[in-house]
């Protein structure tokens, strides 16, 4: 890196800090305004801040190492995810702002009573804000880490040091760094940052992919060299192939770089079985800060549109030249940093590195600002001190920021393979999704049901993926046997132990009116009728799903010369939108005119 690139990275790191300090004197009123933004967010803000959150450092690194390992159809690792952020949109968004909870642990006991309710939201407060959530922090400084360390930055400053010193110097310094920015201005830092964060981070993976295909000598030239790079089908979008031999029309490609298994999987299994099936997680602040329910499924939609179909292909595109131009290299996640230092010039190196900091800056802020809610909201103001001023909560919430952070960074400082932690991620959130999904439309599901399924799926997926003797090396059937586990733990809990009461159940309701047949009794109960037209709301969803995958692979089957898939995608994604067009007529039929009580 020259002078110009140091200097463009060190204006964005000053006017980073400055948003930060900028914000920090409104961040300060309460806890409403540190953790959910005064609810007071327009769609746009929300949405671009959804996206930013899902784009770090960690995820190009990521996707180098899944093409070049797997191929492209590695990606239905984290494409099919995309199933379950459309049914967020018209099942779950709406829902979430009604509750008006501030994080999704405070759901339990809105929709549960009790004892049991309180040790659940204390149990998945812990879990969600410490293990699962600093090892999501420690791959993203991971992939920190990696870029420094490729960058020779701790050399260039006459650091001249072990491995692990330098791993151990970079750790610290991202963290102090980040630390400083989030937990000055909490949410409202955090978006606002955001926004800019993003467009800077998806203008950086362009250019890199731009100067990437150039290298090779052009689109053509690349995917002319892809498969002399590999024995494995790099190339093929779906990991099948059409009109073979024998009766089936369709089968599983023998040179896929995932098994069969694992791809079912990923469309069958795995979307609805993770901890997120009903867009909880980071998710629920955007949602809970969101200044209406019309303004929260916007918002779900433009992360959508900008998580999956637009910055998707940049990053594989630079994962093939990538494969193509270092072949041998082991690691296959530093292809991209390999790339940016071999064929950026100079000022434009800068302006990626500063792209990458701004995707690491605004998914690790998140996690760090969304675990200190749990500890504050959750644990201290539940069950430490209910009394606490609105200055102590704020106070509390910059020093559970600390310690988050500290404990991401030591996660990071162990961990080696950001797939390898993604995967697990996955892993030991797998299996509650049903209960979480059920708790919505179904009375009878109870507190001690979740609390298995959460417990269930942290313990199964951790020891299966972390315990030598029982590790289930194929992902795919790891999956399954978790979901299959947790499953029959939580069934077994639900009929074992008694439903909740009766007031419980209709104070749920009116707050939050969902659809479906599994309220009966509490719409009679309370004479409400829903707020949620459930089966037009599934067609929507069915919709929704034609439309973003078609042209999630529209995209990419033209982009990369494969003219058949995408006009077959195209068509399916035109058809998707012209669905959902006509269903969202329908539903605005039955919406309420402005300035209405639901309104």
């Amino acid at each position: 890196m020259t002078l110009i690139d140091w200097l463009i990275v060190l204006f964005y790191l000053v006017a980073t800090m400055g948003v930060g300090l900028y914000l920090s004197r409104k961040g300060s009123k309460n806890l409403a305004e540190f953790f959910v933004s005064g609810r007071s967010l327009p769609w746009w803000l929300a949405g671009t801040s959804m996206a930013a959150t899902t784009f770090s450092i960690d995820t190009p690194l990521y996707i180098t190492g899944v093409v070049g390992n797997r191929g492209i159809a590695g990606n239905w690792e984290w494409w099919t995810f995309g199933i379950s952020h459309i049914i967020m949109v018209y099942i779950f968004a709406r829902m979430w702002r009604r509750s008006e909870v501030i994080t999704d642990a405070e759901l339990t006991e809105v929709r549960y009573g009790g004892n049991m309710a309180a040790v659940l939201r204390g149990v998945k407060a812990f879990i969600f804000a410490i293990p699962m959530n600093c090892i999501g922090i420690g791959y993203a400084m991971l992939a920190m880490v990696k870029v420094v360390d490729a960058l020779g930055i701790w050399q260039n400053l006459g650091i001249d040091a072990g491995e692990n010193t330098l791993k151990l110097l970079s750790v610290i310094g991202v963290s102090i760094f980040v630390l400083i920015y989030a937990g000055l201005a909490g949410l409202w830092g955090v978006v606002a940052t955001d926004f800019f964060q993003f467009f800077l981070a998806l203008f950086g993976a362009i250019l890199v992919a731009f100067f990437a295909v150039g290298s090779v000598g052009g689109i053509q030239e690349l995917v002319r060299q892809v498969p002399l790079a590999s024995d494995k089908d790099i190339l093929s979008l779906l990991p099948l192939t059409f009109g073979g031999e024998g009766n089936a029309f369709i089968q599983f490609s023998q040179t896929a770089g995932i098994t069969a298994s694992t791809f079912l999987a990923y469309i069958a299994i795995q979307w609805w079985s993770w901890r997120r099936s009903d867009g909880g997680g980071e998710f629920v602040q955007r949602f809970a800060a969101a200044k209406n329910e019309t303004e929260a499924e916007k918002a779900a939609w433009l992360f959508n549109i900008m998580h999956y179909v637009i910055r998707t292909w940049p990053w594989i595109i630079v994962a093939l030249a990538a494969l193509v131009l270092y072949p041998d290299l082991q690691d296959k996640e530093l292809g991209y940093p390999k790339l940016m230092l071999d064929f950026l010039p100079p000022a434009m190196l800068g302006l990626v590195v500063a792209s990458l900091i701004a995707a690491f800056m605004s998914t690790v802020s998140t996690s760090i600002n969304w675990g200190a809610s749990f500890i504050t909201n959750d644990l201290y103001l539940r069950f430490i001190k209910p009394s606490a001023t609105q200055t102590e909560l704020v106070f509390i919430g910059r020093l559970s920021s600390v310690l988050v952070t500290a404990i991401g960074a030591i996660a990071a400082f162990v961990a080696s393979d950001v797939a390898t932690v993604f995967r697990l991620v996955i892993a030991i959130g797998t299996g509650s999704g049903l209960v979480l999904i059920l708790r919505w439309f179904w009375w009878r599901v109870n507190a001690a049901a979740e609390l298995t399924a959460i417990l269930g799926s942290f313990i199964i997926g951790s020891v299966t993926s972390l315990v030598p003797a029982l590790t289930i090396a194929d992902f795919g059937l790891r999956l399954m046997f978790i979901t299959a586990s947790v499953t029959i733990l939580w069934v077994i809990a639900l009929f074992v132990t008694k439903p909740e009461t009766e007031a419980t159940l209709n104070e749920f309701y009116r707050r939050v009116r969902p659809g479906g047949p599994g309220w009966t009794k509490q719409r009679a109960s309370t004479g409400l009728e829903p707020a949620q037209n459930l089966s037009l709301d599934l067609q929507r969803v069915a919709a929704g799903i034609l439309l973003l995958f078609g042209f999630l692979l529209t995209t990419g089957g033209f982009l990369l010369l494969q003219p058949v898939i995408g006009w077959i995608s195209l068509i399916v994604g035109v058809g998707g939108w012209m669905w959902l067009r006509q269903l969202n007529k329908s539903n605005a039929l039955r919406m309420p005119r402005p300035g209405s009580d639901r309104d």
